[in-house]
This record gives structure tokens, C-alpha cells and sequence, in this order.
């Protein structure tokens, strides 16, 4: 233990601050990583950690402090020096660009010319001998929009092995992947630590970096809390480290009691956008007032276009749909607003506008009611930031300027609990709660499991739509499991286990007979 003490560290990051106008994001922090390590970087949404991989990466500077490389001093002022110093990064929403190829994209900004002309074969054959070496398997000639998002994430990381980088940041790695290429991602994880590269990996899922680091290091409210080592800890430990308190990770909910059919959904068929087959075939459900029904299956199983064809954002190709018996297969998207509110799987594409305040965020449904807008038709600002304010207070929306603040402003984390406020205070008999949970820490992920659950105990009723198999089991009164447009089984949470739920959203099960649940 002693030589690897003498041996400098492949990073230090000594007493950084960074601030923003209004909020120290990142206050007397200091990080230090050894070769060959995987170093977690764990904490709540806005806790400051992707701000000071940020600095590290060269996107931000920092107002106080140092870097060191293997001992020695450096200066990082954008990320081509961070390059040049061997520090790559793979951001939580992927720069990549969409029409190039896998191969283009991995050599972009670094490609290899003799006399001028691009050395492509060179280029492909060292990209392949990566991809082989550490199981990152892609179709170097396949067009990024085409591919799934595991693939892109390889593609990233194929990008930081390609300049040769020994520091490799992941921010947030396995937000959008599925349980199977999460184990993937781990399993590379660790080969790429076993070279001898150090790795530096943001997250706040607790079993994912129990599994994978070797030593953590908790941020809260821009403060380092503390490192330790892996095997010297646990889930409850680091969770109440991250919040500074006791953490519920069973939630905590009473028997449901079901009650009238709110939503009636009858042979419903969707097109899909990229291929011929319908991407929801002939699917027929029923949920009820004051129950949880769950849409559980691997991700691209029909449950987006499902929810797309509820929302109204996608026509049916067969079907219909009713609420509170009325037939709702045509009605348009404000109608259906009047009794169904809607936590949309994309946030920032479908949930916000990213460049509004928060206060206009917030009443995005309403804006036209008369407590908002008066006779004139010109908006009552005072009404709207007031009730803005309320939200902001009662969800615990945490931002630099509270209700004047920019929704892109806030963390991913801030601009979920911002939604899920709006929408659950907003008056539904139905609500479309699609990976609610996504990228968030464990207070935030408790806190909406509690919101949801108290939305089901008010009278409505809930459709989930979840990839977490805990959040699956732990919050829904029935599982429905989608695959391939299907409805291949209908579960009870209280007497199915995780491995019998991986394998019908695997396919491998099928229950026969009519699920009109």
C-alpha cells in the first residue's frame, strides 16, 4: 500500500472553486484519483459534480485552486488541452453528430492526412483493433441516427481511446441504457481499468457504483463530503452522505384500492416511425381510479409510441381510447390536457422550454385559464410567478433565481422535480408518468415515488412507464410487460420476482390468453 502512496496521482483537483451568478457550484473541493482506479463521483442532482468534471475537462475555469498530472502542475483551458493532456470525457447527452458515420465521428478533429488526403483505412483499422480489444463491438459504417444508444455510447468512448486518452470521465454513463448494456458497460469499465487508465465516473445509482468502484468520493450542496473506500461502505451509508439524512430505499405505500375505469384502451395499434411493422400491436387495457399499473420492458418495446398514442402526440392506426368512458381516440392534445397530465420521457425535448423562465415553465397547460390570464387575453405575471413560486416551494425545485430562473439553467434532477410539480397540481383523473425517476438521485427519486403515490391515494389513476425493475416491483400495483408492441403478461409486483420480470421483458415468457386486465 505504501509504494502506491509514494507513486503521484494520475489526477489531483486541489481546493476548486467554481461559482455561478447567485450559487457556489463548487466550493473548496478537492479530488484525488490513482492509476488504474474507478473513482466514483456520487451526490445529488446539482451537488456540483458534473460542473467539476466541467473543470477538469476544460469547459469551465475555476475561479480558485490547481490541477495536477501525475504530480505535475497543468493549466486546462478548454478541452483541446485537456486532449492533449490525455483527459477525455463522455457527456450525459452525447456530442455526436447525428448524420455522420460511428468511424467519422471517432476520428473527427483528429484525422490522419498524407499529402492531403484522409488516411481512412488506417483510421478504421486502428478504431477495429480498439473495438476488439475492449469489447465495444460497433458498425463503424453505420450512420449515428440509426443506431441504438448503447451503440453511441460505445462510439463515445471508442472516441477517448482513439486520442490515446488515460483519463476517462463519464458523466452519468448509464442514464439511457438498458439493465443488459448497463452490465456491458461496467464489464468495460473495469477492463479499461485493468490497462492502467483511471476513471472517473459520475453517478448517483448506488448499486452501480458499488459494483464498479474502487473508492467514492460524495459532494453535497457543492461541498465535498468525504472519499471512501468501496469495500469499506454501503448503500445506506453513502445515501445518507449524499442527502445528510436517512433515505427511504423501500417505499413506503398502503394496499390500493381500485376503483372506477378512468382509462379504457381498446386493440390500440401504432405505426412506427422506423420501420414497417407497427410499433404497438393490437395492445387492450384497462387502469382504474387509485391504482398504479406499471409498462415495464427493455427500452424500444412499443412503450414510447404507447404513451405518444395516449398524449395525442401520435395518431392511432387502430383502436380507440376512453376516459372516464368518453371516447378520446381524436380528441386533440389540449382537450385530453383537461384530464390527463403527462411526465414525459425527454424532458428537455417534450417537457420544457428550455429557454423560459421557470414561471412560464410552469403553467406551459394553463396559461389560458382565467387565473391566469385575464379578459383581455394578456397574462397576470403576478398570478403566474406567485403560483410559480408555491410549486417551486412545495416541490423543492432548487435554482439559482427561483421562478425568474432559465429552465436550462437548472439541473436534470430540478427540471424533473419542476415537472412532475406541474403536472401533478395540475387537476387530471389520469396521469402518463413515463421514466419519471431518470437520472435522478436517491432523495429525488424517494421524493416522486412519494408525489406518485400520493397522486394514486387522491383517486387517480396512474400509468407508469418504467426500465427500473426496482421501481417496477417497489411502486406499482400491477405490471403489465411489453415486447415487441405486446402486452406478453400481466404480474402481480407482490409475487414476482426480478428474474421472473427480466424474462418476459426478455421475451423468453409469454402468458397466453386475454390480458384486458
Amino acid at each position: 500500500m505504501t509504494q502506491v502512496a509514494q507513486e503521484p496521482y494520475a489526477i489531483e483537483m486541489l481546493h476548486v472553486t467554481k461559482r455561478f451568478p447567485g450559487i457556489v457550484a463548487n466550493d473548496d473541493i478537492s479530488l484525488q484519483v490513482r492509476k488504474g482506479e474507478i473513482h466514483a463521483l456520487l451526490g445529488e442532482n446539482g451537488a456540483g459534480k458534473s460542473t467539476l468534471m466541467s473543470v477538469l475537462f476544460g469547459l469551465y475555469q475555476a475561479e480558485e485552486g490547481t490541477i495536477k498530472k501525475d504530480g505535475k502542475e497543468v493549466v486546462i483551458k478548454n478541452p483541446n488541452d485537456a486532449n492533449a493532456l490525455g483527459i477525455g470525457m463522455v457527456h450525459q447527452h452525447f456530442k455526436l453528430v447525428q448524420c455522420f458515420t460511428v468511424l467519422d465521428n471517432i476520428i473527427l478533429g483528429v484525422e490522419e492526412t498524407k499529402y492531403g488526403v484522409l488516411q481512412k483505412m488506417e483510421a478504421r483499422k486502428k478504431v477495429m483493433e480498439l473495438s476488439e480489444r475492449y469489447g465495444l463491438s460497433v458498425e463503424p459504417d453505420a450512420t449515428i441516427s440509426d443506431i441504438s444508444v448503447g451503440m453511441q455510447q460505445r462510439t463515445e468512448i471508442l472516441k477517448m481511446l482513439f486520442r490515446e486518452n488515460d483519463i476517462l470521465i463519464f458523466d452519468e454513463p448509464t442514464a439511457v441504457l438498458t439493465p443488459q448494456e448497463i452490465t456491458e458497460l461496467m464489464q468495460i469499465m473495469k477492463n479499461l481499468a485493468k490497462e492502467g487508465k483511471s476513471i472517473l465516473f459520475i453517478s448517483h445509482k448506488l448499486n452501480e457504483i458499488m459494483s464498479v468502484a474502487d473508492r467514492i468520493t460524495v459532494l453535497r450542496k457543492g461541498k465535498c463530503i468525504g472519499t471512501v473506500n468501496a469495500v469499506e461502505t454501503n448503500e445506506e451509508e453513502l445515501s445518507r452522505m449524499m442527502v445528510g439524512r436517512d433515505v427511504q430505499l423501500v417505499v413506503d405505500k398502503k394496499e390500493a384500492e381500485p376503483g372506477r375505469v378512468v382509462l379504457e384502451v381498446s386493440n390500440m395499434t401504432v405505426a412506427s416511425r422506423h420501420h414497417k411493422n407497427n410499433a404497438v400491436r393490437n395492445v387492450s387495457f384497462q387502469v382504474r381510479a387509485g391504482e398504479i399499473v406499471c409498462i415495464a420492458g427493455i427500452d424500444g418495446n412499443g412503450q414510447t409510441e404507447l404513451i405518444y398514442g395516449l398524449s395525442g402526440l401520435e395518431p392511432l392506426a387502430g383502436g380507440n381510447i376512453k376516459v372516464n368512458g368518453e371516447e378520446y381516440t381524436h380528441k386533440s392534445i389540449r382537450d385530453r390536457s383537461h384530464v390527463l397530465s403527462y411526465i414525459p420521457e425527454d424532458r428537455q425535448k417534450h417537457g420544457l422550454v428550455l429557454d423560459y423562465p421557470l414561471d412560464y415553465n410552469m403553467v406551459l397547460k394553463r396559461y389560458y385559464e382565467p387565473k391566469f390570464t385575464d379578459r383581455h387575453g394578456m397574462l397576470k405575471k403576478k398570478s403566474i410567478r406567485a403560483y410559480s413560486d408555491h410549486l417551486l416551494e412545495q416541490y423543492d425545485v432548487r435554482s439559482s433565481q427561483g421562478s425568474a430562473s432559465i429552465a436550462r439553467s437548472l439541473s436534470g434532477g430540478n427540471q424533473q422535480k419542476a415537472i412532475v410539480g406541474r403536472e401533478i397540481d395540475k387537476k387530471h383523473d389520469l396521469l402518463l408518468a413515463v421514466q419519471p425517476t431518470r437520472g435522478l438521485d436517491v432523495g429525488a427519486i424517494e421524493y416522486i415515488h412519494k408525489q406518485i403515490i400520493e397522486d394514486r391515494d387522491a383517486g387517480a389513476a396512474v400509468l407508469l412507464v418504467s426500465l427500473e425493475l426496482e421501481e417496477v416491483l417497489n411502486v406499482s400495483d400491477r405490471i403489465l410487460v411489453m415486447y415487441e408492441g405486446e402486452i406478453v403478461g400481466e404480474l402481480d409486483p407482490r409475487k414476482t420476482s426480478v428474474e421472473e420480470l427480466g424474462l418476459y421483458m426478455a421475451g423468453a415468457r409469454r402468458q397466453e390468453g386475454d390480458h384486458h386486465a
